[in-house]
């Protein structure tokens, strides 16, 4: 199996999470790329059988423009795409927390819930990124 790790990060906290990611699905022996989104070339999404997607949501709930440039980039809705984000309750609340994974998981219709991260991944949420992971890769493994 062949996933694909994209994300956007300005602080490193989207980062760090697409680094446990990453880190996960190898030790599950699947095969990762990551991708920058907004440095790194262009990617063929069709080389892929699993795209986990990273961002971070600012300005009152919004997905970051570089993003949604790599959406248009892909040019298709792949179908096992997982959304994974960080973000701030302090600006928003509840409500706006981490609102471009929701609303990345609505466009790509995907089968997983979003992972949502409050700030770091660092300390306990790292557990929770990986038991996400997990989740995902059960289910790509029984649709396989």
């Amino acid at each position: 199996m062949r996933s694909l790790v994209a994300y956007l990060s300005y602080s490193g906290n989207t980062k760090e999470v697409a680094e446990i990611i990453t880190d996960q699905l190898q030790t599950d022996n699947v095969t990762v790329d990551m991708h920058r989104i907004g440095i790194d070339y262009p990617i063929d999404a069709s080389e892929y059988d699993q795209i986990f997607l990273g961002t971070f949501t600012w300005d009152m709930g919004r997905t970051p423009d570089e993003v949604k440039d790599f959406v248009q980039e892909v040019g298709y809705k792949p179908e096992h795409v997982a959304v994974f984000g960080t973000g701030d309750t302090q600006f928003g609340g509840d409500t706006l927390f981490c609102r471009a994974v929701d609303k990345l998981s609505a466009f790509y219709h995907s089968q997983w819930p979003g992972l949502k991260i409050e700030q770091s991944p660092r300390g306990s949420q790292e557990h929770v990124v990986e038991k996400w992971v997990e989740g995902v890769l059960h289910d790509v493994k029984i649709l396989a």
